[in-house]
């Protein structure tokens, strides 16, 4: 974090407007070497610092990157930790996001399921990524809360937000909106309960 982070001498602190940069300028950074040795996305026109993964989260994607491939097949593609061009000014990372299309010259900027794995980005994730997601309408986002053993299915999206959120427990399976004949047994993605 940098030294300025949380003081009062800050642009935004002081009230001045703050100019958000733009998908494509930040590809450019990117691409120039910018964020090198550097976990970052951009959110809403803002460079954000991705949280460290911990083992019980590196855990619940693989699990969930392994049941999905063999579930999905050939019906879409799963992208573990990849660019989604969810707006001009959003390309988030999200731990998983399945596709129905690649291409080779641009991120996805729609997507079937988008999945976050929370442990200390809970609040993030539920919030301010649901927001971003439901506004780009992805019709289904699931974060997988590992520190309460559960997944908040989000459905519905809309301007305002998901319309639905349901909060399943390791003993039920998911059953994805868009892809019907994928079962995702809760229990399988969550680290062994203590």
């Amino acid at each position: 974090m940098s030294q300025m982070a949380g003081t009062e001498n800050t642009p935004h602190a002081a009230g001045l407007p703050i100019r958000p940069l733009r998908r494509r300028e930040y590809e450019l950074l990117a691409a120039s070497g910018a964020f090198d040795n550097e976990k970052v996305e951009l959110l809403y026109g803002q460079v954000v610092q991705m949280s460290p993964q911990g083992t019980e989260h590196a855990f619940s994607i693989a699990r969930l990157n392994k049941v999905l491939i063999l579930a999905l097949g050939d019906l879409a593609t799963v992208r573990p930790q990849l660019p989604f061009a969810a707006s001009e000014y959003s390309m988030p990372e999200p731990d998983l996001a399945v596709v129905s299309e690649l291409r080779a010259d641009a991120h996805p900027e729609r997507a079937l399921l988008v999945i976050e794995v929370s442990f200390s980005s809970l609040a993030i994730d539920r919030r301010l990524k649901a927001q971003l997601y439901a506004e780009t309408g992805v019709p289904e986002y699931w974060v997988v809360d590992v520190a309460h053993g559960e997944v908040i299915v989000h459905t519905g999206p809309s301007e305002a937000g998901y319309r639905r959120i349901e909060h399943v427990g390791r003993e039920r399976v998911l059953v994805p909106v868009e892809l019907p004949t994928v079962r995702v047994a809760v229990a399988e993605i969550l680290p062994p309960a203590a």
